[in-house]
C-alpha cells in the first residue's frame, strides 16, 4: 500500500514553492548542527560501516551530501520528485545518488533492498510527518532496508515538541515565516507519542541498541532572535543488539 495522492501532492507543492537559498526551510539546518551530531551518536554502534547508507526522507539533500563524504556509498530517497530535483542540482558532482521512494510501499522498499543489499539508514524527523496509518509501514520499510546487518539512526520529535509548535502556530502575529508553509501545505506535524516509536521498531522486528534525547535544531528564530530548538529523541536499532 502506498501513501495517498493528497499527501504526495502536499510534499510536491511544498518543495516546488520552497525558496532555494540554504536554511530557507524550517528543518534544513546545516549538517554541523544536525547530521554531524547524530552521526557521532550512530557510528559507535555500526556493525557494518561499509554498507551503503540510505538517507530516508532526504528532502533537498543537505544532510545527504554531508553523509556522502563519510560513507562509501550514500543514497538519498524521498517521496517528492521536486525535492530530489533540488538535491541533484545541489550535488553536481554526484557525491550521492538520489531516488524516489514511497516509504509506505512494501514493493518500493523491497526493490531498493534488492538493488543495494543490506544498508544502514538515517532518518530524521520523518515519522511524525507521516499519516498515522503509514507510520508502521515506514518503520517496516526501514527494517527491510536494514536486512540482517544494517542499523538505523532514527531521530524523531518528542511529545514535548507539539505544544512548542502549536504555540508558535497560535501566535497572534501568525506562525514564524518558515513554519507557515508547512501548515499551509497540509503537512503539519502530527502526533507520535514517545512510547510509540520503540513499539514501531519492535513490531518491525528491530531491537533498540541505544537511545537518548537531544534538541532538534531548526533554521527559524523567535521574535527575540532565539533559535527554535525542538525536543527530540534518537534511537539506534537493528535486527539484533
Amino acid at each position: 500500500m502506498s501513501v495517498t495522492s493528497r499527501y504526495r501532492d502536499a510534499w510536491e507543492g511544498f518543495w516546488r514553492e520552497a525558496p532555494d537559498e540554504p536554511g530557507a526551510v524550517f528543518w534544513d539546518a546545516g549538517p554541523e548542527r544536525t547530521a554531524a551530531v547524530h552521526l557521532a551518536l550512530f557510528e559507535p554502534y555500526l556493525t557494518a560501516a561499509d554498507l551503503p547508507l540510505v538517507d530516508l526522507g532526504c528532502g533537498n539533500g543537505t544532510q545527504t551530501r554531508f553523509l556522502a563524504d563519510r560513507f562509501p556509498r550514500v543514497i538519498g530517497v524521498d517521496l517528492s520528485g521536486a525535492a530530489l530535483d533540488r538535491a541533484r542540482a545541489a550535488d553536481p558532482d554526484g557525491r550521492a545518488a538520489y531516488r524516489v521512494l514511497d516509504a509506505a510501499d512494501k514493493t518500493d522498499a523491497e526493490a531498493l533492498h534488492a538493488d543495494l543489499g543490506d544498508a544502514n539508514v538515517y532518518v530524521r524527523g520523518v515519522l511524525h510527518q507521516c499519516e498515522p496509518d503509514d507510520r508502521q509501514r515506514l518503520v517496516d520499510t526501514v527494517a527491510t532496508l536494514l536486512g540482517e546487518r544494517g542499523r538505523v539512526c532514527l531521530v524523531e520529535l518528542a511529545e514535548a515538541a507539539k505544544p512548542v509548535l502549536m504555540g508558535l502556530a497560535a501566535d497572534p502575529a501568525g506562525p514564524p515565516a518558515k513554519l507557515a508553509p508547512i501548515f499551509r501545505h497540509g503537512i503539519a506535524p502530527g502526533e507520535v507519542t514517545d512510547a510509540a516509536v520503540p513499539e514501531y521498531l519492535r513490531a518491525a522486528g528491530l531491537t533498540v541498541v541505544t537511545s537518548g534525547e537531544l534538541p532538534l535544531v531548526t533554521t527559524e528564530h523567535t521574535a527575540d532572535g532565539t533559535r527554535i530548538e525542538l525536543p527530540s529523541r534518537w534511537y539506534v536499532a537493528g535486527r539484533t543488539a
